[in-house]
């Protein structure tokens, strides 16, 4: 499967819900360049795990690989074309959101940008609240190293209030 998967995960607490951290997190991108061993990968799944964390100030760290399955997306292809859609997990964690779109169909040369976020507390409550926002940029097909840094042929936002 020619697939590219970059998953961006950003996680904080009530601490950065506000003032500069706020500021901090936000700013966090949404896509990154894609690292050299992921170019010119035809045939081949390529994954590009990004994680930025409150912890130490939203710096970026990645790792890169070809297996699919930690990857907490649905993928399949049929008819030339590839379906995508991002599982939501922990079902605990779901903000209140719309009903699901079921899924995002690209054909070769498209790429589709899916944000999902989370919100958890701690089960007696002695911990702060803590969130997670998860981007998925997914291009089906070859890519260059820029390709996440653009725009995506598909956006789909399914962030939800988290108080």
């Amino acid at each position: 499967m020619d697939v590219t998967v970059q998953w961006i995960r950003t996680s904080w607490t009530k601490r950065s819900r506000g003032g500069e951290a706020a500021a901090r997190r936000n700013a966090a991108p949404v896509g990154f360049a894609l690292p050299p061993s992921a170019v010119g990968r035809a045939g081949e799944s390529f994954v590009h795990a990004v994680r930025m964390d409150e912890r130490d100030d939203f710096v970026p760290h990645d790792q890169q690989g070809d297996n699919l399955k930690g990857v907490d997306v649905q993928l399949s292809e049929a008819d030339g074309r590839l379906r995508v859609l991002p599982r939501v997990r922990p079902m605990f964690g779901v903000p209140p959101r719309p009903r699901r779109r079921p899924g995002v169909r690209l054909e070769p040369g498209q790429w589709v940008r899916w944000r999902l976020n989370y919100r958890f507390s701690s089960a007696v409550g002695l911990r702060d609240w803590s969130y997670w926002l998860d981007t998925f940029n997914i291009a089906y097909g070859p890519v260059g190293a820029e390709v996440f840094l653009g725009a995506p042929t598909v956006h789909v936002d399914e962030q939800g209030p988290v108080r």
